[in-house]
């Protein structure tokens, strides 16, 4: 951070303005062209959003299809206000497959004929013919839909009927003439026979009764993605490099992105009008000289500020541990007592001290010794509350305190303490297990010692602890206050060694 301060003041100051102006203005059309990119992003988002919902709800439509079997112009009319209400579809329709020896039946049941269409796709040999007419349809509009139509024979939506039949999921058929008026997109949902076996290509085929079918208008999904972007900005929506919807945009001043509808995806291309002015760099080239002072000036201000936040954690942080160090503990710490009276609630301070371990810097030396203090703090910062006061006071020795706590909760914190660095493994081959010996005092409204009589309690307690033995916790009893020595309660935590 240093480095690049100076760099700049340096360029600045030693005349190279334009240079820096020019840099100004590519960092910003790198900001312009990112932000053109996210726009592209979040408004594809919206729309595939939207038209996800509907493909969704199309699949609720191909179940209720699928447990009616055979029903009326009524059912379906009841599915289809739903979907048209409550979705981006302007139309829905549903598609019967009917074989050669029922399309006859279907003719008289329905009303209508059903018509091929000029292209003839799919091969049919006399009764084992395969038609798939539209047998009801709702639209937005009031346009007369063209019932009968055999979709089978449509070069574009029967290759996606087919394709949706044998997968069993939701497909799209590429942009289209819709039968409602119109360019769009078809997405075909098969329906099968309740209960039949669909888990092969010949079982669905064999299983399938129908398709409910969702109608995408293009301006609509082009209106969707509209709606998340600023008035300023063109949008286009190509298939492969087909322009759909839009003006036809440069792809270099234009940020892209992919809307998927069920199986296939259409590119979105966005263009911003917002593009930053070559007017700017020039601006700041002009006012290089008053740049270089400002540069400056944050450089001095920088520089302090962060010599100041090293100065502060120097003096509140322990350069070995990064635990609190005895100074920042004895603030803490009175500021708990003070809090403990106000609030009348009780507090313990605990005092920890680790048993032999002179030895280990005698026999393993003083980086060793270094290594088992940083690894003994990290036990009891994964052993302490956010809100405690843990700190290390110097050498071997630990304070914590721990607000809001009565004595056998305090007790039972410092037996798990105890228990946690006796089974601590030493990371380094060589050095013998670690064990601490921990003393206890309770402060608060039934303990109105001082601060120094406090830790004094706490202090005789943990020696009493090591002369107990080591390796155990004593709680000192309840003082008047004036530092006088008080009786050690007898531990509920494991033998001494």
């Amino acid at each position: 951070m240093r480095l690049r301060f100076w760099l700049s003041l340096a360029i600045v100051a030693a005349g190279g303005f334009a240079v820096a102006g020019f840099e100004i203005h590519a960092n910003e059309h790198e900001a312009f062209e990112r932000r053109q990119s996210d726009e592209a992003v979040r408004s594809a988002r919206q729309a595939e959003a939207l038209v996800s919902l509907s493909v969704h709800q199309l699949a609720s439509a191909a179940a209720f299809y699928r447990v009616e079997g055979r029903f009326g112009q009524h059912e379906f009319n009841v599915m289809a206000r739903s979907l048209l209400s409550s979705s981006a579809l302007a139309a829905t329709e549903f598609v019967q497959s009917v074989s050669g020896a029922r399309r006859a039946r279907f003719e008289r049941r329905h009303g209508i004929a059903v018509v091929e269409g000029a292209a003839q796709t799919n091969h049919r040999a006399g009764r084992r013919a395969r038609y798939f007419p539209l047998a009801f349809a709702a639209s937005r509009g009031r346009l007369r839909l063209p019932l009968g139509y055999d979709m089978g024979t449509d070069p574009v939506r029967g290759l996606a009927m087919r394709h949706a039949r044998d997968t069993g999921q939701p497909v799209a058929s590429s942009v289209t003439q819709l039968l409602t008026g119109g360019r769009g997109i078809n997405v075909f949902r098969p329906v099968y026979r309740d209960g039949a076996a669909t888990a092969t290509v010949a079982q669905r085929r064999a299983a399938l009764t129908g398709f409910a079918v969702g109608t995408f208008h293009i301006p609509d999904l082009v209106a969707a993605v509209s709606a998340a972007l600023p008035t300023n900005i063109d949008v286009a929506l190509l298939e492969g490099n087909r322009v759909l919807a839009g003006p036809r945009l440069s792809r270099g001043e234009a940020a892209t992105a992919q809307i998927r509808v069920a199986d296939r995806n259409w590119l979105l291309v966005v263009h911003d009008h917002g593009s930053p002015d070559i007017s700017l760099a020039i601006l700041i080239s002009v006012l290089g000289v008053s740049l270089a002072a400002l540069l400056g000036a944050v450089l001095v201000i920088w520089s302090r500020s962060q010599r100041l936040r090293e100065l502060q954690t120097q003096a509140n942080q322990d350069s070995l541990t990064g635990l609190k160090n005895r100074r920042r503990f004895e603030e803490d710490m009175r500021v708990e007592l003070a809090r403990s009276r106000r609030e009348g609630a009780q507090g313990a301070l605990l005092m920890l001290d680790l048993d032999t371990f002179k030895q280990v810097n005698d026999t393993l030396g003083h980086q060793m010794g270094d290594k088992v203090i940083g690894e003994i703090a990290a036990v009891l910062r994964d052993r302490t509350r956010e809100t405690d006061v843990l700190a290390r006071l110097g050498g071997d020795e630990f304070a914590l305190v721990l607000p809001h706590c009565n004595s056998e909760e305090a007790t039972g914190v410092a037996e798990e303490i105890a228990t946690a660095i006796r089974e601590h493994v030493p990371r380094e081959p060589g050095v013998p297990s670690i064990t601490a010996s921990i003393g206890i005092a309770m402060f608060g409204p039934d303990s109105p010692g001082s601060f120094n009589s406090i830790l004094a309690e706490a202090d005789e307690a943990m020696y009493a602890a090591k002369s107990a033995g080591r390796d155990a916790v004593r709680i000192a009893a309840a003082g008047d206050g004036d530092g006088d020595e008080g009786t050690m309660a007898e531990p509920s935590s494991p033998s001494p060694h």
